[in-house]
């Protein structure tokens, strides 16, 4: 049985990837922070398929202990601090995490076992401010955020591994992803979200920032699968994963209130304090490296993504209030 570690599992890459992981007859390691605070909600319809074990991207230590103790034959390093604005807030922090982070797993891989393969979640906000449209896996970088600038560091610091160790070290630098399983503070969920506290009555308005921001965004249960279909290649390598659409925040808005029967415009305000210090404008990835090598492709598309989100949280809200 092929057995996995991932980073991060509590999370909404997390959740999929180890449930799709399941699916493939792995035996999954889910790593998770020490804390109080652990959500396990996204996980607790599988949680006792799984093994949850405590590790920390912090303290190197935990890292070497964890791969020393279960053996994995492929790690995914999924855990970061990953809200752009609060990188703005926290910059040392995401630093620490997001970046420094990297190099410690794979200095523990390197040490305990360097035949581990080893996925890390690039992203899109590493082009930034882009220098081409669209951009693939050659396009400069020019970060726009401390998140931006740490996932930076932590592709470079992956390619690095691979070239100067021989690992098998694969970086994914995926572009926008949700689904219902998203946190409220990113900024499709805060829509779909929004749209149905407006819908049952629960709220009037939904304050957002930067409407004309353009995003490439898919289905995140998709983008887990391709993850996965990286660490089956014979060679590491690096990859672009994105749908090839870009849509503004207002088209979002447009779809979202559309579905639910309402006039976005109506409801929507624009606030400045969720504008970003540094804005990204533009971004829309090419994916036929993906395409032609993995045989991969996302499945749902963006309307259908905004529709099955608005389901959700309509189904979630209700239940909460007391509404079915």
């Amino acid at each position: 049985m092929t057995k996995a570690l991932i980073t991060g599992v509590t999370g909404q890459d997390g959740s999929y990837l180890a449930e799709f992981l399941l699916e493939k007859g792995y035996d999954v390691i889910g790593m998770v922070r020490r804390s109080s605070t652990v959500n396990f909600g996204r996980i607790k319809h599988f949680q006792e398929k799984i093994t949850i074990v405590p590790g920390d991207l912090l303290d190197q230590m935990s890292l070497v202990e964890i791969l020393q103790e279960h053996h994995p034959d492929e790690v995914y390093n999924l855990a970061a601090q990953s809200f752009v604005p609060t990188s703005w807030n926290q910059p040392v922090f995401t630093g620490e995490v997001t970046a420094l982070g990297v190099t410690r797993i794979l200095d523990a891989i390197r040490m305990v076992d360097p035949s581990i393969k080893f996925y890390q979640a690039s992203s899109s906000e590493m082009f930034g401010k882009v220098r081409e449209v669209p951009q693939n896996e050659n396009t400069p970088f020019y970060p726009r955020s401390p998140y931006g600038v740490a996932k930076v560091y932590g592709h470079w610091i992956t390619v690095n591994y691979r070239e100067s160790y021989g690992l098998c070290a694969t970086s994914g630098i995926l572009f926008n992803h949700t689904s219902p399983r998203r946190g409220l503070e990113f900024v499709l969920r805060k829509i779909t979200h929004g749209v149905a506290k407006i819908k049952l009555g629960l709220a009037n308005e939904l304050r957002l920032g930067n409407l004309d921001s353009c995003r490439d965004i898919g289905f995140a249960g998709d983008y887990v699968e391709a993850m996965w279909l990286m660490l089956q290649q014979p060679e590491p390598d690096n990859y672009v994963i994105a749908t090839g659409e870009t849509h503004s925040i207002r088209e979002m808005c447009e779809k979202a209130f559309g579905y639910a029967g309402l006039d976005w415009q109506e409801y929507v305000v624009q606030d400045p304090r969720f504008m970003r210090p540094a804005e990204v404008d533009l971004l829309v990835g090419d994916a036929s490296k993906a395409r032609n090598v993995l045989g991969w492709e996302p499945r749902i598309g963006f309307e259908r993504l905004v529709q099955m989100m608005v389901d959700a949280d309509l189904e979630l809200l209700s239940r909460e209030n007391g509404l079915v």
